[in-house]
């Protein structure tokens, strides 16, 4: 493992350089990887693994026709490379879960009942696990439990392999029954297409990402996007300009700084104007959300969001709602002023440029 300071914590890391594509393909060679759930995470992660050399098979509840006809469409055969979940898992050394984590609690009788001596039990969340007393996911003693949590939807993960760059992500052994868990564990995280992977456990992770994905994430970004949109729309700001100063900056531009450099390289490279304002105002921001982001995290480690998650998306008229919630964010005015700039922003091809290109490398200092 490589050490890595981390803003003055040296941390253990697993790269690439250290556990390479060869030696992931040498621990897996005689296993047979299932992937469950063909949603959000099963498409990108069996791909990934077909693409990187693995024996993967998909199990997929063919009643939900719309998943298992996706799976057909990207290649996998039924009867060949695509099984129903009870079959799957009996053919499988390592079963991915990777169904919902509300699925996971309704289908578990079904895996459970099929697992095998020295199978590994697979999870990219530590949802079911770290609150088993909500889940009833209890595995047996007999099967390894590792998780690998990549820091990105499904298709960041397809998208980040595609182009060679990989995305990070965490793992976990919650339980080793084999004495290979934790090599397992991170040959699958390479065998995914992580960049980098760094340890942790199913309960931290489970309670560092509901608290992402509620706050900065998703939550906490699409209410503060709403709320500057509102204001400036109060005051007679057209929907064009609202949203090209709320979002469309933000998403096309300054993130992408923040992404190169960091924070302080973003607000360097910034007008005087923005940088004073920036500062002046990011204090009074945190302290006004720093209360929330406390009462949310306690909400997490009580399990009153597990608790939500569980009765809200195990209801069977779920994806009806979702559907309608969803609609109504796609149908405010705010985003689809959204769709409009979309269809505005240039589709010319990148210009060629011979060596180093002029004014793109930003200031260092001011």
């Amino acid at each position: 493992m490589a050490i890595i300071n981390f803003g003055g914590t040296r941390e253990k890391v697993v790269t690439r350089k250290e556990f390479p594509l060869s030696k992931a393909r040498r621990i897996l060679k005689d296993e047979t990887i299932a992937v469950i759930g063909y949603g959000v995470q099963g498409p990108a992660q069996s791909l990934n693994l077909k693409d990187n050399g693995f024996r993967v098979i998909v199990g997929q509840a063919p009643e939900f026709k719309r998943d298992w006809d996706r799976a057909v469409k990207d290649g996998w055969v039924p009867g060949k490379t695509l099984f129903d979940i009870p079959e799957a898992v009996r053919r499988g050394t390592v079963i991915q879960m990777l169904v919902s984590d509300a699925a996971q609690r309704q289908i578990w009788p079904v895996v459970k009942a099929n697992l095998k001596p020295g199978d590994a039990l697979y999870f990219s969340h530590g949802f079911s696990i770290a609150y088993k007393d909500q889940t009833g996911v209890v595995p047996p003693p007999y099967v390894d439990v590792i998780m690998v949590a990549p820091k990105g939807s499904g298709t960041s993960v397809r998208r980040n392999f595609l182009s060679g760059a990989g995305i990070n992500s965490s793992f976990a052994i919650e339980q080793d029954a084999t004495g290979r868990a934790r090599e397992r564990c991170l040959a699958l995280g390479i065998g995914i297409g992580s960049g980098y992977l760094f340890p942790t456990t199913f309960l931290k992770e489970v309670f560092s990402d509901l608290t992402g994905e509620r706050g900065v994430l998703m939550g906490a970004l699409a209410g503060v996007m709403e709320a500057q949109y509102d204001v400036l729309r109060e005051n007679g700001h057209t929907p064009s300009e609202a949203f090209n100063e709320t979002v469309e900056e933000l998403t096309q531009s300054l993130i992408r700084l923040v992404d190169e450099n960091g924070m302080d390289w973003m607000f360097r490279n910034c007008s005087a104007t923005a940088q004073r304002g920036a500062l002046d105002w990011k204090p009074r921001f945190k302290r006004a959300v720093l209360p929330v982001f406390r009462k949310l995290y306690q909400s997490v480690k009580s399990g009153k969001e597990t608790a939500r998650v569980l009765v809200a998306c195990g209801r069977k008229d779920y994806p009806q709602q979702l559907e309608k919630e969803l609609a109504a964010m796609h149908n405010s005015e705010m985003w689809q002023a959204g769709a409009a700039v979309r269809k505005l922003r240039p589709k010319e091809p990148a210009r060629p440029l011979a060596g180093r290109a002029k004014g793109t490398a930003g200031r260092t200092s001011n």
